[in-house]
């Protein structure tokens, strides 16, 4: 048995984007002997019932998520120079309440904070943060990308928002891998992060697609 669990996963649903097909990914998930899996797609929440239902029928545990889209300043602004780049951020619910405050959440983003891609502010996060994990994210990410930037301060600075937020047992700073430059460059930073804001670490895999072959389609969607 695995004790891994995937929570960074893109199904068909992240749109020109994600090449997991729902049925396909429970298949691989307990062919690989793992009992849970999550699904994080881009701003939405389109797969959630299909998934849920395909990983109920399957034994496994289905952990709802979303990878969300962050705005830079308030949701409402739309200045493209500053306001066309938004971070990511993952959102795993823990619960029923954490089901419900993300579905609204994502809502809001879709409704008020569309611009380009569905975002949230730092405020709407806050409001609706109850019952839900947050992960720090890919290198799109506002951690990530504060340490890419050589800006450790503005890193830690939106780290420990988010711990504040969603308390150091449901904050994660999170850990990537994939023979990326910017990741190996980044990893101390975010091990010295969580250390000095004493949340934990989650390695996860920024998942597209689930087999080697499949990479070439996945590049032809994208």
């Amino acid at each position: 048995m695995s004790g891994f669990v995937h929570l960074h996963l893109h199904t068909e649903y992240s749109l020109l984007d994600g090449a997991c097909r729902i049925n396909r990914l429970c298949e691989r998930v307990k062919a690989l002997g793992q009992t849970a899996v999550a699904i994080t797609d881009h701003g939405v929440m389109y797969g959630a019932v299909e998934f849920y239902k395909a990983a109920k029928k399957a034994g496994l545990k289905p952990i709802i998520g979303c990878e969300i889209y962050v705005a830079p300043r308030s949701m409402q602004e739309r200045d493209h120079r500053l306001d066309s780049s938004p971070y990511h951020l993952v959102l795993l619910c823990e619960n029923e309440t954490g089901y419900q405050n993300l579905i609204k959440l994502v809502s809001r983003a879709c409704v008020d904070g569309f611009y380009g891609k569905p975002r949230a502010d730092r405020e709407t996060i806050a409001r609706y943060h109850e019952g839900l994990i947050c992960l720090s994210a890919c290198l799109s990410g506002e951690v990530n990308r504060r340490l890419s930037e050589e800006n450790y301060a503005a890193a830690l600075e939106a780290a420990r928002f988010y711990r504040d937020t969603f308390g150091p047992e449901n904050y994660f700073i999170e850990l990537q891998n994939h023979s990326l430059p910017e990741q190996l460059h980044n990893t101390p930073g975010l091990v010295r992060i969580a250390r000095e804001l004493g949340v934990g670490l989650a390695a996860t895999n920024d998942c597209h697609y689930l087999e080697r072959q499949d990479a070439q389609v996945q590049k032809i969607l994208m």
